[in-house]
């Protein structure tokens, strides 16, 4: 990775951020297929607090490094090199996102309580939106889970599932319909739930192919749980707004981890083309090698020039950005996968069996194509955009289609 166009803080940042993670971090991975305990978790957050590279895109106030979101990027890249990079340096998800959005939106009480302890590392969170069919998925305006105002402040009612990072999280944060006020609209608002509230229920576990988030993916039922007034996350009846600061940028970061895997799985791939014959020559001087590794090496620079993107955007003009990042996450979900696939071709035999981690890096990505709504849904809405935006250019003679598109977006 090239570092021209970044400043020299964000640059050092970067190289210390890999060292780490090849000094600290990789050789405490554990084996193919099995999870990192929480002990382990613990020492390398420590380590990663002592060498200076924890929570990258905390601000320094609350421990973090203050990176801008425009330059998570590299460094994200880097730290995502090893599957537990992310949970060593916490910025992982779900705990990533909701770390921002707590930020961006919390009351400084809120801040306190939550985000404090969140970003220290001495708790994890969950995101409680996905519920079961017919509920919120794809598709949040199909929301079921409850809130009804009473004197104590609110109750909430409801069935989550694949709540991801559940398993022994301190707090969540509830998506639940609300109805009109005098003072609000109806629709979905945002609550902060300690864990320990009386009603909330850890139900089922959901088992999955992909082993590198801390908590698990299972169902969350909460039944009639109180919870202040002040339990409220921004304004009532803004919570779906209040998504899109969660979402766009989580589903980038998430583009960003995964992008430093690919790397690194390219790279096993490098190794084995050049310490590796056949039919009398080098693998790296074979042809279809060759072809393997270009098309790897096209999609990688080209995965990271639309993360690029969409974090500039997203800094500069977050409803655009939030376009760009479904662009983004389309484009890098397909093509890393794409990227470790061809690794494990070039590594052969070895490449699907757990002497090397390629099998378990697929298992890992494969399921990115779904998390942060599935590819299908975000195409259908980059689809509706430019049809849109195609429309109306025509009366304003035909915009270029980035400036159209952007201008169909404003006006819904």
């Amino acid at each position: 990775m090239s570092a021209y166009h970044w400043p020299d803080r964000v640059e050092d940042l970067r190289v210390r951020t890999r060292e780490f993670i090849r000094d600290v971090v990789i050789p405490r991975e554990p084996v193919p297929g099995e999870r990192m305990g929480a002990q382990t978790r613990a020492e390398l957050q420590q380590a990663a607090k002592d060498a200076g590279v924890f929570a990258p895109h905390v601000p320094t106030e609350f421990g973090g490094q203050g990176l801008e979101l425009g330059w998570w990027s590299p460094v994200l890249q880097e730290a995502g090199y090893s599957p537990i990079g992310p949970s060593a340096l916490n910025c992982m998800a779900p705990d990533e996102g909701n770390m921002h959005m707590l930020n961006m939106i919390a009351t400084p009480e809120q801040k306190q309580q939550f985000l404090v302890p969140l970003a220290s590392g001495h708790v994890r969170s969950c995101f409680g939106m996905t519920e079961p069919h017919p509920g919120a998925g794809s598709d949040p305006d199909a929301l079921r889970t409850i809130a009804t105002r009473n004197d104590n402040g609110w109750v909430i009612e409801g069935h989550k599932r694949f709540i991801s990072g559940a398993i022994g999280a301190a707090f969540c944060i509830v998506m639940a319909r609300t109805e009109a006020t005098d003072d609000a609209p109806a629709g979905a608002t945002m609550f902060l739930v300690p864990m320990d509230t009386a009603g909330v229920r850890i139900g089922e576990p959901i088992h999955t192919i992909d082993r590198y988030i801390d908590g698990g993916h299972p169902h969350l039922y909460f039944d009639a749980v109180q919870v202040p007034e002040d339990a409220v996350l921004g304004e009532v009846g803004r919570g779906f707004r209040y998504a899109q600061v969660r979402l766009g940028p989580a589903r980038l970061t998430h583009c960003m981890r995964w992008l430093g895997l690919a790397r690194r799985s390219l790279d096993i791939a490098l190794d084995r083309a050049d310490t590796r014959s056949l039919f009398g020559r080098p693998l790296r001087e074979l042809g279809l090698a060759q072809n393997l590794i270009a098309e790897s090496v096209i999609d990688i620079e080209t995965a990271d020039a639309i993360i690029a993107k969409a974090a500039a955007l997203l800094e500069s003009d977050p409803k655009r950005g939030s376009a760009m990042s479904s662009v983004a996450k389309v484009y890098c979900s397909e093509s890393i996968y794409r990227v470790i696939d061809r690794a494990v071709q070039l590594c052969g035999g070895d490449g699907v069996s757990d002497g090397l981690p390629l099998a378990q890096y697929l298992n890992d990505v494969r399921p990115f194509r779904i998390y942060d709504g599935p590819n299908e849904t975000h195409k259908w809405a980059i689809a509706r955009r430019a049809s849109a935006a195609r429309s109306r250019s025509i009366d304003r003679g035909a915009l270029p289609m980035g400036e159209a598109i952007v201008r169909a977006d404003e006006r819904g």
